[in-house]
């Protein structure tokens, strides 16, 4: 695995974040996600690298054999959470020599399934944990913490919330 050091990842952002700042509409972009409901009660999700079929989790009559959407929320949690403290640590002077990146979450799947209207339906809760090796100091690895949390969209998404809009239509395929 090639690492960046500090200059490189400084070289790499300094004009975008100079373009950003010069021009803050440069600095909206729009991801998207696309997906086709499949036999079996599932959906075929394009990732851009692969193609991933999601299904039921066992805990509401799926297989097992198909990947959970909850499971691919807590991967992405993890995936951006790993990459943004990555680029935390080089950017500040932190060397990892390795680290690992784990989310746990809890579900109660009576709220999914219609069981009982008080049960709340998704995640009641969410564990990121990280475990380093390293020899930073402990204000520094705060400080790389607290960063981390700072600019890791999927973790201040999750963690703040965010509006979400539906919409329907009616297509011809």
């Amino acid at each position: 695995m090639q690492k960046l050091n500090q200059e490189s990842l400084k070289s790499l952002q300094a004009p975008l974040k100079e373009k950003y700042k010069t021009d803050a509409d440069s600095a909206l972009i729009t991801l998207k996600a696309t997906g086709n409901l499949q036999d079996g009660i599932s959906c075929s999700v394009e990732t851009g690298k692969a193609l991933v079929k999601a299904g039921l989790h066992p805990a509401t009559g799926g297989s097992g054999s198909l990947a959970c959407s909850g499971d691919m929320l807590l991967e992405a949690l993890v995936a951006c959470a790993g990459v943004t403290m990555n680029a935390v640590a080089t950017s500040i002077g932190i060397e990892l020599r390795n680290a690992k990146v784990s989310a746990e979450g809890d579900l109660d799947f009576r709220g999914t399934l219609g069981v009982s209207k008080d049960v709340q339906v998704g995640f009641k809760s969410i564990r990121l944990s990280f475990q380093l090796d390293t020899d930073a100091d402990d204000e520094s690895l705060a400080s790389l913490m607290k960063l981390t949390e700072r600019y890791c969209v999927v973790y201040q998404t999750l963690n703040s919330g965010v509006q979400v809009e539906t919409a329907f239509s009616k297509i011809s395929l």
